[in-house]
């Protein structure tokens, strides 16, 4: 999942978003969020759902099965 950590990361820092607010909108501590954006933990489907809402992309893209952010 080292593309989604970096895609997250890249999302994250395009909007000027710090880790500590992306952690509270998922509900986890920044340490947990961190975890994702590394690639060291899986993240639940529910989260990305979320994550693909906040940032207005597919989840293709979230998740690096496409290089098109677009929703369809």
């Amino acid at each position: 999942m080292l593309i989604f950590g970096e895609r997250l990361k890249d999302l994250r820092v395009n909007k000027n978003i710090t880790q500590p607010v992306m952690a509270k909108l998922l509900n986890c501590t920044k340490q947990h969020y961190q975890r994702f954006e590394y690639g060291k933990i899986d993240i639940p489907c529910s989260k990305l759902v979320a994550l693909a809402d906040y940032f207005d992309v597919s989840l293709d893209y979230l998740v690096g099965r496409s290089d098109d952010p677009k929703r369809y």
